[in-house]
């Protein structure tokens, strides 16, 4: 069985400077993150060309949105198309987003679209649906992927709204960390119940929130509550080939020691 891929998510601040990171780090695959209200002060040709300079494939873009507050408090009422007050603005950034991402020449839009209801006749649920249908359209018109990233609703949820959004340019970027900081599954049942929808992953850990935390503990890859030995091989026999891209969410030297950790200890089990 073919290697898994480990690769590196960067933020769009300086180009340049995220593509010499991940160069520094012997990695040549990223997501990189970008807020949907800005991307008209990028030049996604630029982007596209310094990947090609520096060698390094761009495998997704993440599309963020300013306001968003990523805990289980306020995550309900500013998190992606969930949140009502947000939604037609948001759609209308997604359409500009997938166009963007187009001219760059990347297959893939990964999105945390908000706390999604559990209960399939919620009012919040039944007019989120039509919506976030839009914004997968859009993508399959410029012939991209949506992979929901995890985290903020039950897996099952996560499930049954993609089977019920119905379209096959749809997936799952598997966070496994983020199951466990919102408290919402074990990510070894998650990948169970998401089975072949897992198109890409995120190398992250982390701790579960206690009972008066409204997040849990993001830490370094291993010292937390992800079993990543069990996780990536449940994950390989479902068919999943990859990439593993490693998210560590401090900035400075400490979060390159962390990273260079992380690589070595994902290392024997890809």
């Amino acid at each position: 069985m073919k290697k898994l891929r480990l690769g590196l998510i960067v933020g769009s601040r300086d180009i340049e400077k995220s593509f010499e990171k991940i160069k520094m780090l012997d990695l040549s695959i990223c997501q990189i993150g970008f807020l949907a209200e800005e991307i008209d002060s990028f030049d996604p040709y630029f982007i596209k060309k310094q990947s090609e300079n520096y060698g390094i494939e761009i495998f997704a873009v993440f599309m963020l949105f300013k306001g968003q507050i990523f805990n289980n408090k306020d995550g309900p009422s500013t998190m992606g198309f969930v949140a009502e007050k947000y939604r037609e603005e948001r759609l209308k950034l997604s359409y500009k987003f997938s166009d963007f991402v187009k001219e760059i020449g990347v297959k893939n839009i990964v999105c945390h679209v908000g706390f999604i209801p559990d209960d399939e006749q919620n009012p919040i649920y039944k007019s989120f649906l039509p919506v976030m249908k839009k914004v997968i359209e859009k993508c399959k018109e410029n012939e991209q992927n949506f992979l929901f990233e995890t985290g903020q609703e039950l897996p099952s949820t996560l499930k049954r709204t993609i089977i019920e959004i119905g379209m096959d340019n749809v997936g799952i970027n598997l966070d496994p960390a983020n199951l466990i900081l919102y408290g919402k599954a074990n990510p070894l049942d998650a990948v169970e119940i998401f089975g072949e929808y897992v198109r890409s992953m995120h190398g992250k850990d982390g701790l579960w929130p206690n009972r008066d935390e409204y997040l849990g503990k993001e830490v370094p890859i291993g010292e937390g509550m992800v079993n990543f030995p069990v996780l990536l091989r449940r994950l390989k026999n479902k068919g999943f080939s990859g990439p593993i891209i490693i998210e560590r969410e401090i900035s400075g030297e400490k979060q390159i020691e962390d990273i260079k950790k992380g690589i070595k200890y994902l290392e024997p089990y890809l």
